[in-house]
């Protein structure tokens, strides 16, 4: 495949970002690959590892030249970042990012981009529990979905190219709405986040009870169930802190169905709760039809099973 972009600029050199690498040079889409970390440990780990064509130790320094350039910090973060890149993007580059938010982050980083320099905000939605710069795998976005959010009126020539980009790296691309963006992912991604650390809690708060029990005997239903509680804290309590309001709306509803359920088993209802059961089962498994999952242990997730 012949390259969408001469230069690639990766800021934050996380499982995203290294993933971003990987599939780029996979398939060809890049001349060069420039990244930057905030930490020097972890551009150390990135040099060590091939990760990016060239390391840069500022990131002023990785994005002077980028025809693109990709943020990929912690949503909290990125504000601060696009500030310290402003006066170096070049006229024409493309300005994305790969946060779990999208109203905040245009809300963020828009007014700190330069006039003639194009925002395309965007959000892969793929990912493992895993964080750092050695978790990354070209694999990672196969045949998972990329959401563009491009404000109106954006370049379409941006836009086309990014696109294209996504797609070079196995992804499948879709446009949304930045409040319908939030509200969607509240109910896909983050309220289950929530409910996941929450759940490994209670096992916590029950260690004085059942010691190491909870640990040791870790059936599949509390290990799978949990498995996301192990992702990274920084980026989850940026996420919960910046889409407030559609995540709240979620588990107000969430709520409301675990009530329902609670009466279900107190009174007996089972024709209730084989009934929701059922439902529910046919959902989970139309994830797994439409390709957005497998019913292997290990979730489709593994390197060597992406």
């Amino acid at each position: 495949m012949s390259p969408v972009y001469d230069r690639v600029a990766l800021i934050g050199l996380g499982l995203i970002a290294s993933s971003m690498f990987w599939a780029i040079k996979r398939a060809g889409l890049a001349g060069e690959v420039t990244g930057y970390a905030r930490s020097e440990a972890t551009r150390d780990t990135a040099r060590r590892i091939g990760l990016c064509d060239r390391v840069c130790d500022t990131a002023q320094e990785a994005v002077e030249g980028a025809d693109l350039v990709v943020l990929c910090v912690p949503v909290g973060a990125m504000e601060s970042v696009a500030k310290d890149i402003a006066s170096s993007l070049k006229p024409g580059a493309t300005v994305t990012d790969v946060g779990s938010v999208k109203r905040h982050v245009i809300q963020a980083v828009g007014p700190h981009i330069p006039e003639g320099v194009h925002f395309i905000p965007a959000h892969p939605l793929a990912g493992t529990e895993h964080s750092g710069p050695e978790s990354g795998f070209a694999e990672l976005f196969d045949n998972r979905w990329c959401l563009l959010v491009p404000a109106e009126g954006s370049d379409v020539n941006a836009i086309a190219g990014l696109r294209a980009l996504w797609e070079g790296m196995g992804a499948n691309v879709d446009e949304m709405d930045a409040d319908h963006h939030d509200l969607v992912l509240a109910v896909t991604s983050h309220a289950p986040h929530l409910i996941a650390y929450t759940m490994v809690g209670v096992a916590d708060d029950l260690r004085r009870v059942t010691d190491s029990e909870v640990i040791k005997y870790s059936a599949a239903g509390f290990r799978d169930f949990t498995r996301i509680a192990a992702s990274d804290p920084t980026m989850w309590r940026d996420v919960f802190l910046t889409n407030k309001d559609a995540t709240l709306e979620i588990l107000g509803r969430f709520t409301e169905e675990l009530f329902a359920l609670q009466r279900a088993i107190r009174t007996g209802d089972g024709d209730q709760l084989f009934d929701y059961f059922t439902r529910t089962r046919a959902i989970r498994r139309g994830i797994i039809d439409a390709g957005q999952d497998t019913d292997a242990p290990d979730f489709g997730r593994s390197k060597s099973n992406p």
